[in-house]
């Protein structure tokens, strides 16, 4: 059997599942793996077949999404193109994890697409909505890779069609401490707004992971390196609390390890509202930005926030067996 196992390439949350998932696929068969997306910083551990643009969104500097150059940067002729030439149909399985690329080939050639993604669930009814509406993101996260059959992860899962997060074995075998550091990830804010902001709190060590800067820096109580995968998971694991957007991945791996967090939600990116407020309803706090007036509530956090227990089981090999099974177009004993 082959499988087409496409992935976003924005962010890391995406990709960090993806090493995980993979294996679990090529258990059922051949894989070939598509990434598009320009804005991760995690190398897959495995060949990709098809390395594409696709549509990124590119994070901004001053806490969000910056969609004048997320649509200037992109060559749509280009994405129309990737999206017709792309073989879907030589597949026996397309799973899809919130990638463009992939969706609109397999609608484009009524191919099916099965979703398997954060974004499948995000916008189910049994979760809270933020304060405010947002039309224009709520469109996206609905038509941006559209699927035959959906498919999610989210903080709180059903086990049917919605599970809790996949957290990577690299996070689960790792010892747990408390170093008194807090670790920090927030790219959307630059490192010169991320250092003015958090020396306030001039008693507390943070240890910032930057996607705008390519070498250690070190003022005081602050350390911003670049990011890298395994010095992140260690920082996060020895850390006393984590500050980091209301992504999915992130919060969903620092809430395992026993860590109390504090979100921020990117401003123009309405999945990061949608996690925001289910996170809250949690108890997990959330502010708006790293303005002063939320100095009083990081304050409160850092002195008397606690940690959110929650039971996220190993279930990522059993929930692809059961979606192989159930879309499988013929059984497996007959590959």
């Amino acid at each position: 059997m082959k499988i087409l196992y496409a992935v976003q390439g924005t962010g890391n949350g995406h990709l960090s599942r993806a090493i995980d998932i993979i294996p679990c696929l090529q258990k059922h068969g051949e894989v070939d793996i598509l990434v598009s997306g320009i804005q991760g910083d995690i190398k897959l551990p495995f060949p990709v077949k098809y390395e594409l643009k696709g549509l990124s969104f590119i994070f901004g500097k001053k806490g969000g999404v910056d969609l004048w150059k997320t649509f200037a940067k992109t060559d749509t002729r280009k994405l129309f193109k990737s999206i017709k030439q792309l073989p879907v149909e030589d597949y026996d399985l397309v799973i899809n994890d919130f990638e463009p690329v992939s969706a609109w080939a397999c609608s484009l050639k009524n191919k099916p697409c099965i979703a398997l993604s954060h974004q499948a669930a995000v916008l189910d009814t049994r979760y809270p909505l933020p304060k405010s509406s947002d039309k224009t993101g709520r469109f996206i996260l609905k038509h941006y890779a559209p699927a035959d059959v959906k498919y999610g992860f989210h903080f709180n899962g059903d086990n049917e069609n919605i599970f809790t997060p996949v957290i990577r074995q690299q996070v689960r075998n790792h010892t747990v401490t408390n170093g008194g550091h807090y670790t920090v990830y927030l790219p959307s804010y630059d490192d010169k707004t991320l250092i003015k902001r958090l020396s306030e709190f001039k008693d507390v060590k943070w240890d910032i992971f930057s996607k705008h800067n390519k070498k250690e820096i070190v003022q005081k109580n602050i350390i911003v390196q670049p990011i890298n995968n395994q010095m992140f998971t260690a920082s996060m694991a020895a850390s006393a609390g984590v500050l980091c957007g209301a992504g999915f991945e992130t919060p969903a791996e620092a809430l395992y390890l026993g860590k109390k967090l504090l979100v921020i939600p990117m401003k123009n990116q309405y999945e990061q509202q949608l996690n925001a407020a289910a996170l809250a309803q949690m108890g997990v706090p959330v502010i708006k930005s790293l303005k002063p007036k939320y100095d009083t509530a990081i304050k409160d956090w850092l002195e008397n926030g606690l940690p959110i227990p929650v039971d996220y089981k190993d279930m990522t090999q059993e929930i692809i067996d059961g979606i192989v099974k159930k879309h499988l177009p013929f059984p497996e004993n007959e590959m």
